[in-house]
């Protein structure tokens, strides 16, 4: 590897971790937001989601400038197409904290329900995924990436609890079923920043080994 492709790569992973960061304060703030009904906090989220885009963008484009003047091959090349899934992964992360955040504006609206749930807890499990894909990316440790399928399922049992005890709240208080719908697309949304951490995860193997691994991980689910 040439020391200019060398030092083009070093700057792709900094500009990763660095929409990583933004991407997970975003996830941190839109569900405060949402469990304090905080429609300002809400509103600097969704503003701060043009931010998260154009770092994608930047990304991309800094992804495709080096493969037209490098011409990378081997676990170069397969490094610069596992950066470009995970930006648009990170991005799509970035997407669903600025969703949450308007779902507050819209609930924020409502009459308050009590659902005995801590969307905190269940935002932090999908974070340490989100957390721990970068982490196996930026040590090149695939031990650490297979690891996240197991996590995953933890945050999908979380999302169904959610979803019985918001569907138990709905037979109970018909006149709320609005509030209690936003709490489960709340839930969905952070189920989704988990699929997105396995994605990354999946990527970092692809990367690593060569081998794609998604659909014998979608078989390994649909299996449990």
């Amino acid at each position: 590897m040439s020391k200019h492709l060398e030092h083009e790569l070093d700057e792709l992973e900094k500009q990763l971790l660095t929409l990583s960061a933004c991407v997970e304060e975003s996830i941190h703030k839109s569900i405060k937001a949402f469990e304090t009904r905080n429609t300002d906090l809400a509103d600097e989220v969704i503003a701060e989601d043009q931010k998260i885009d154009e770092i994608e963008v930047d990304l991309e484009e800094e992804c495709l400038k080096i493969l037209a003047l490098y011409q990378p091959v081997a676990v170069d090349l397969r490094f610069i197409v596992a950066a470009l899934k995970i930006n648009n992964d990170l991005e799509r992360v970035g997407d669903y904290a600025s969703n949450i955040a308007k779902r507050t504006k819209k609930v924020a609206a409502l009459a308050p329900v009590s659902l005995p749930f801590d969307f905190h807890d269940m935002a932090e499990k999908a974070l340490a995924m989100l957390r721990q894909s970068l982490d196996s990316f930026v040590r090149m440790d695939t031990r650490m990436a297979h690891e996240i399928r197991s996590m995953d399922k933890v945050v999908d049992e979380c999302n169904r609890e959610v979803e019985r005890l918001a569907n138990k709240g709905i037979k109970e208080d018909p006149g709320n079923e609005e509030a209690y719908l936003q709490i489960i697309w709340v839930s969905r949304s952070l189920e989704r920043v988990g699929d997105h951490a396995t994605n990354i995860a999946e990527d970092i193997i692809y990367m690593l080994e060569g081998e794609i691994v998604r659909h014998s991980i979608k078989k390994s689910h649909a299996g449990g």
